[in-house]
């Protein structure tokens, strides 16, 4: 990390000195709710049609109810996007333009990337790019709700990377792309790669993985 992120301490991220370091945190407010029109306008539900808005969480990546929910397994990939905005930052606005800003507007511009992914990640042209191209072969969209909890996930995991610095960070993030890839068969780069140059016998495999959810579904 830049000797600019290192020198923060932990403990004054959310210190705010000045009326003007508010600035950011209300934009990031605005940018979700934004986020959330622009979706409704794209026709998408606020919440999974087949369940109550109560039920927080599902667990089976392959059914109806994936990406309907607040929470499923692929907000973990969500959380590691923070990640990679993050260091993506430091590269450059840091590294490569030797500018310096807050921690609150670093966030800010992932919160806002993000939010921009989520529109663009809901378009039709990209939901029939990971009909085609994944094993989400029912996938027909986020639910705003869903949206909007990847956007929080997204927040979350630029705090903890941020926290842990780049070491600690870089192990948590392989540590929890091989929990993904081996109990829900999908995983941050894997998405990636089948979304760029889909792999037939990689999207094949993660198909036959419908038992790992039934035994998911035991426990969650």
């Amino acid at each position: 990390m830049s000797k600019f992120i290192a020198e923060h301490e932990t403990d004054k991220l959310f210190v705010h000195d000045e009326k003007r370091d508010y600035l950011p945190w209300i934009l990031m407010g605005l940018v979700v709710v934004t986020m959330c029109l622009i979706l409704w306008t794209q026709g998408r539900i606020w919440f999974c049609k087949w369940d109550s808005p109560l039920y927080l969480w599902s667990s089976d990546v392959w059914s109806k109810h994936n990406s309907q929910h607040l929470l499923d397994p692929y907000v973990f990939t969500h959380l590691l996007h923070g990640f990679l905005f993050l260091w993506g930052l430091d590269l450059i606005v840091h590294k490569l333009f030797g500018k310096k800003l807050s921690f609150a507007w670093l966030l800010f511009f992932a919160i806002l990337a993000e939010a921009i992914w989520e529109v663009v990640e809901n378009s039709k042209y990209i939901i029939e790019i990971y009909r085609e191209n994944t094993a989400s072969l029912e996938y027909f969209g986020d639910s705003i709700i869903n949206s909007f909890g990847d956007v929080i996930a997204c927040g979350v995991g630029f705090v903890i990377a941020y926290v842990l610095r780049f070491r600690w960070a870089l192990a948590v993030f392989l540590i929890t792309e091989l929990i993904l890839f081996f109990t829900i068969r999908d995983s941050l780069l894997v998405n990636i790669i089948m979304l760029i140059y889909p792999i037939e016998a990689l999207k094949q495999w993660q198909m036959s993985g419908q038992e790992t959810a039934q035994i998911l579904n035991v426990f969650f």
